[in-house]
């Protein structure tokens, strides 16, 4: 998955302006998700990818780029 097609879903389901994720933008304090919208965001990402990424690898994600290299790191 690519950063642009994570930035879809991201103004999808956090409702983040576009220029606001970048790979640095941390999702609790930049992107203003909460629990919920991170296991929303989780779900859309396995359906888009087919990619399972453990609940456990789930609690170390904080930025943007944390979701990229999880993606990257269950293919």
């Amino acid at each position: 998955m690519t950063l642009e097609e994570l930035k879809e879903i991201m103004v999808e389901i956090l409702g983040a302006e576009e220029d606001q994720i970048t790979p640095e933008a941390n999702l609790i304090d930049d992107l203003e998700a909460d629990s919920l919208s991170i296991m929303e965001l989780h779900m859309e990402i396995e359906e888009k990818t087919g990619i399972k990424i453990p609940d456990e690898a789930i609690m170390e994600i904080h930025t943007v780029q944390d979701v990229l290299d999880a993606i990257e790191s269950n293919k």
